[in-house]
């Protein structure tokens, strides 16, 4: 099998591990993205994920204007359509929630995590071809938590009996997707994906492979808010990446 293929196969069963679980409160809502967008991300792996990567950026989980609109990892909808070239179908999550409308690629909000992310690679590599050539970014959850008001829960903020089978289905699609493109350096975006890297790595082997992290681009972060495209650019070359 390909390495598109083995992605492609990895990525739906994890889709499969995890449809069935439930959330209790705060929970209200829970987007799937990799279900109702697939057909993007499928594009995505279809495009992006032949070969062997020298260097595997991890995210978190989606953000609501991002990966939950477009189905990519940190899926600014410009990145994504006008950078990458993908522009696919996405349908409705199946429990929308009123202050969440998934509107896929007509979505007008932006995400700023993915616009400093994907505005990085782009200023240095110029097209995503050059940027893919070496390089590829994935999310360790594909799940979206909103509380009853609409608003993001992330995964470390969730109780743990409930993460426990989430952790264990999304560290088995990591491991798998390490070991298909077998990366030299793993680089977490933020440290719970730092974190998640260091746990597969180890059960998957890989000799020599280098393991840090990048600020995360989220707008919460004071410290990406002051410049987070250089303070990356530095972290980066000091990990030797660039």
């Amino acid at each position: 099998m390909s390495e598109v293929g083995s992605l492609i196969g990895s990525t739906r069963r994890l889709c499969d591990a995890l449809a069935g679980l439930e959330f209790s409160a705060p929970v209200a809502r829970v987007y799937r993205p990799l279900e109702y967008a697939w057909k993007p991300h499928r594009c995505y792996l279809e495009r992006f994920g032949r070969g062997p990567r020298r260097v595997v950026f991890l995210g978190m989980n989606p953000g609501p204007f991002g990966m939950a609109q477009t189905g990519v990892p940190f899926g600014e909808v410009a990145a994504v359509r006008d950078w990458m070239g993908i522009c696919a179908a996405v349908e409705k999550p199946a429990d929308e929630h009123p202050k969440r409308p998934v509107e896929g690629f007509a979505c007008q909000r932006s995400e700023v995590s993915g616009r400093r992310l994907w505005g990085l690679f782009a200023e240095r590599f110029g097209g995503a071809d050059a940027f893919f050539r070496n390089h590829f970014v994935l999310n360790f959850c594909p799940l979206v938590w909103m509380n009853e008001n609409g608003a993001n829960l992330t995964p470390d903020k969730l109780p743990a009996a409930e993460m426990a089978p989430v952790e264990a289905a999304c560290m088995t699609h990591l491991n798998e997707v390490l070991e298909c493109l077998k990366p030299e350096f793993l680089i977490g975006i933020g440290g719970f994906a730092e974190e998640r890297l260091r746990r597969a790595a180890a059960v998957c082997g890989l000799a020599g492979v280098k393991i840090g992290r990048v600020l995360h681009p989220s707008p919460a972060s004071p410290a990406a808010n002051r410049g987070w495209a250089e303070a990356a650019t530095r972290q980066l070359e000091a990990l030797g990446v660039w």
